[in-house]
């Protein structure tokens, strides 16, 4: 993953909010799974789940809103306004300048990502007589209020779908690697920032319905065939990445693996066997490892979203 040395980076797309901590209202995540949820607002569905208490870490969508008293999302009515957020990027501008910078800096990194990632899905939005709204992601420290509440860093990364922002601790990636099995590395990262950003585009367009508020997890629920055609968005990125303008040459055999081996890391079945020491197929809301890793080979294979319909059919 090498990326050209004079690409020109615009750090205003993610903003960086480690320094100053979470916002004031709101509460602390709450343990256990929370079921989708629908209605009013635009939150289409609960795709971030995570069991605290064994160590769960997922990474998907927020549901809107949720509460830190334990009791699961609160239902009904409007969604509340997002909370401000303040639009800085810290020392970021003055860091992430080029390519080179993100050869250099993880967070550099994560900005030259993004803005490759967002410059593709902007380019098939047109392609297809679209318009893509560009949707930031924010760096964060232990926890950050969101539009979606407060989000512990327990929870990994993911998307709120009320302010359409990523969220991201980069603590995330060393957990990962550690405690899951992940080989790691930058593309790795990568391959998380598109997962999320493939979010962002089902948003966009209107994917996120198709998880109503009466779904359930399982095997092949809306849920699961969510979280896979963001896998197969992000496999669709990185076909297309060096086009953006960001990269040097396409990405190597290496990176790839880096890639299918954080999708395998996260899935179901092995996340279950580390926690739980069995495989509840009923409980499942991301995938198997090897749907994950079959889906994000889907995208990169074909590099066409067309090929992400894991909404008919089996997956």
């Amino acid at each position: 993953m090498q990326f050209d040395d004079d690409a020109q980076l615009d750090p205003s797309q993610v903003e960086d909010v480690r320094a100053s901590g979470p916002q004031p209202g709101g509460g602390g995540m709450p343990g256990g799974c929370m079921l989708p949820i629908g209605g009013r607002g635009g939150c289409g569905g609960c795709l971030l789940l995570i069991l605290a208490a064994a160590g769960l870490f997922l990474f998907g969508v927020i549901p809107s809103p949720f509460s830190g008293q334990g009791g699961g999302p609160q239902g009904g009515g409007r969604q509340p306004s997002a909370p401000a957020i303040p639009a800085q990027t810290g020392n970021l501008a003055a860091r992430c300048r080029t390519g080179a910078d993100a050869e250099q800096s993880e967070d550099c990194r994560v900005v030259g990502t993004v803005n490759s990632i967002q410059t593709y899905w902007r380019q098939a939005f047109q392609e297809r007589g679209r318009t893509y709204k560009p949707a930031r992601t924010v760096l964060f420290s232990n926890a950050v209020n969101t539009g979606c509440g407060t989000a512990d860093a327990a929870v990994g990364p993911f998307y709120c779908p009320v302010d359409r922002k990523v969220y991201l601790d980069l603590s995330f990636f060393n957990t990962l690697q550690r405690d899951f099995g992940a080989e790691g590395g930058p593309f790795a990262q990568a391959y998380v920032v598109a997962h999320e950003y493939g979010h962002h585009v089902q948003n966009l367009l209107g994917t996120m319905n198709r998880v109503g508020p009466d779904s359930r997890p399982g095997a092949g629920s809306p849920s699961v065939r969510l979280e896979l055609q963001a896998d197969c968005y992000a496999g669709v990125w990185a076909h297309n990445a060096v086009k953006t303008g960001f990269f040097r040459e396409p990405f190597s055999q290496t990176d790839i693996d880096q890639a299918l081996s954080a999708a395998a890391a996260v899935g179901d079945d092995s996340i279950q066997r580390r926690t739980q020491g069995r495989v509840t197929p009923d409980a499942f809301t991301h995938g198997t490892s090897r749907q994950r890793e079959s889906w994000f080979s889907v995208g990169y294979d074909s590099g066409d979203p067309k090929r992400c319909d894991t909404f008919s059919g089996g997956i």
